[in-house]
């Protein structure tokens, strides 16, 4: 995967995300759908962290000279555990 695809992946995700933000408060008095975009929203923004790790070891192992196609995608809970 290049840095290329992981980026327009990222920008995916990102227009999905606001697009569910937005929806949210249309959605407000629905529940049901309250519910499945708030889902959605948290399943997209793991995804965005993932996408973001992956980019962010590509790029570290580029700078070291090292080969980037050696950087794999890191499973959610290892990523959503990350401290900011």
């Amino acid at each position: 995967m290049s840095d290329e695809s992981i980026a327009g992946r990222i920008e995916r995700l990102v227009a999905e995300e606001h697009q569910l933000r937005d929806r949210e408060q249309a959605d407000a008095p629905d529940d049901d759908a309250l519910a499945a975009d708030r889902e959605r929203l948290s399943a997209v923004e793991v995804e965005l962290d993932r996408c973001w790790d992956l980019l962010r070891r590509r790029r570290a192992l580029r700078g070291a000279g090292a080969d980037p196609e050696q950087a794999q995608a890191r499973d959610a809970e290892t990523v959503e555990r990350y401290l900011q």
